[in-house]
């Protein structure tokens, strides 16, 4: 049955040795039964590291302040480790230097009021689905970014959506009361709702709101 290696977050400069480290205490048991030899575990931690310094170093120009992830199964046969190399899953964060790291913070800082104030969003009913769940469309000034889906239950409401700028946001669920007026309960309720959301990409993000328009297109 295959076993995975995962490095966890390593700096560039040290993944060889954790990638040896691991190894060899994940292969610790089979060490002491005598199904795997200790030239064995080497010489696949090495046959790894080769191919990972071509595509981190070579390929990547990974620097050795860069952070690095390794993902990748194996397993034993025989008392030989063979890599499953198509479940090889890298990941690499780039280290910022101080200098542009400094200058980015000063020149932000310059519009900190700005920057920090929330968004001024409006909401609008747009429709209903098949299923009487009610469809609102988020804007900002003229611009559509974002959508709510809001389903009534019992003096209550059950609303799912997505803002797409200017940050990607998701909202899962979120319920908020309704004393009469749905409309007025979702309007009167935004901070609520986007309380509730959670930070997203915006590949995601304009996915889940094409898939929420779509509902009214059903």
């Amino acid at each position: 049955m295959p076993q995975t290696l995962s490095t966890g977050l390593v700096i560039a400069g040290a993944y060889a040795d954790k990638i040896r480290k691991v190894l060899f205490a994940q292969l610790r048991e089979a060490l002491k039964k005598g199904e795997i030899e200790n030239r064995e575990v080497a010489r696949a931690a090495a046959e790894l590291n080769r191919v990972l310094f071509h595509i981190l170093v070579d390929r990547l120009g990974t620097d050795k302040g860069d952070v690095v992830r390794v993902r990748i199964d194996y397993e034993l046969d025989k008392g030989a480790i063979k890599w499953i190399w198509d479940t090889l899953r890298l990941e690499v964060f780039k280290r910022v230097p101080e200098e542009v790291i400094s200058k980015a913070l000063g020149e932000s800082l310059e519009h900190v009021e700005e920057l920090s104030e929330a968004p001024q969003y409006t909401v609008e009913r747009i429709g209903v689905t098949p299923l009487d769940d009610v469809v609102y469309e988020v804007r900002l000034g003229d611009k559509r970014v974002g959508a709510f889906l809001v389903e009534s239950v019992d003096g209550e409401a059950i609303v799912k959506g997505v803002i797409v700028e200017p940050q990607p946001l998701l909202v899962k669920r979120a319920i908020i009361d309704v004393e009469e007026d749905l409309d007025e309960a979702v309007r009167s309720s935004l901070n609520d709702i986007l309380g509730e959301a959670e930070q997203t990409t915006r590949e995601t993000a304009e996915k889940v709101l094409d898939e929420l328009l779509e509902e009214l297109r059903e």
